[in-house]
């Protein structure tokens, strides 16, 4: 079972097609179709059904496709801790950021990996907190930098790299500024609330919050970018939380009774992956950057 002929069936596998497989691998149809053969005689079993022009995993194909991956990635990481044993150089690094430490955060750590190592070849993607965590498991990305959830999958691994504290405002003019004193919180609830949408890890800590003083969280609007989040607040549209950095004139802080929240930012990685040179050197760098004032 060689690696050239486990492709070939994961090609044809996530394809549906022997002709598109050829096309993704750069290979003809007859070289593809000849691997494939080769990986069903060395297991003694079939892999695919062709009816016509279709193709469908059997059960044993079926079988065969997580571990295949497993096995190739295994491979990639063999061949990458080997090439890089003694060398100072960075190759390629794909990573993925939620759009808050991309824009405030990622750009210096970027340029001081690059100041360091100018060949390394860089590929950021921003993702949603959910496809992150899938692109992470599926080990199509070496780190990701978001918002930590409370809990990860057990093969992922995640380190705290700066704290966000969250700060409840309003516009200047919204009714909550014309209060004396102190903010129930149960008083936010008779106002809309401007918000992340539910799936992201900060809308469930302020979920929790409201939950553990039975308050609900009913009247929101969802609004994934921090940054549109206080724009729609500065125009009277309701209340949110945003960290300091993001306070401005156009919004007013509310002093909220005994309650302050935080959110932690950091990386996750999987923890049966071998690290590239590029990956670790990017975390060092960020362990030693302090958040953005």
């Amino acid at each position: 079972m060689d690696h050239t002929s486990l492709e070939a069936f994961l090609a044809v596998a996530e394809t549906g097609s022997f002709s598109r497989a050829a096309e993704r691998l750069f290979l003809t149809q007859p070289a593809i179709s000849k691997r494939v053969a080769n990986l069903e005689q060395s297991l003694g079993v079939q892999l695919f059904d062709r009816i016509g022009r279709d193709v469908y995993l059997t059960e044993s194909g079926r079988l065969l496709v997580d571990r295949a991956s497993r096995i190739l990635e295994d491979i990639r990481d063999a061949r990458l801790a080997v090439s890089q044993a003694g060398s100072d150089q960075v190759g390629q690094l794909s990573i993925a950021s939620s759009h808050h430490i991309g824009l405030h955060y990622l750009g210096p750590l970027l340029r001081s990996l690059t100041d360091q190592f100018p060949d390394a070849h860089l590929d950021v993607q921003f993702l949603e907190s959910e496809q992150t965590l899938q692109a992470i498991a599926r080990r199509d990305l070496e780190l990701a930098f978001i918002t930590l959830p409370t809990t990860l999958p057990r093969e992922l691994r995640k380190e705290t790299l700066w704290t966000d504290k969250l700060e409840f405002v309003v516009s200047p003019d919204h009714p909550l500024t014309q209060r004396k004193g102190k903010i129930r919180l149960n008083e936010l609830v008779h106002f809309r609330a401007i918000l992340p949408d539910a799936q992201t890890t900060t809308y469930r800590l302020i979920e929790q919050t409201f939950q553990r003083h039975h308050l609900p969280l009913s009247r929101t609007l969802a609004v994934n970018y921090l940054e549109t989040i206080r724009a729609l607040v500065a125009s009277g549209l309701g209340w949110s939380l945003l960290p300091p950095r993001l306070i401005d004139d156009s919004v007013r802080v509310l002093p909220v009774e005994q309650l302050q929240l935080t959110r932690h930012l950091g990386v996750i990685w999987h923890q049966g992956r071998t690290l590239s040179r590029g990956a670790e050197a990017l975390m060092a760098i960020a362990r030693n950057t302090p958040a953005p004032g």
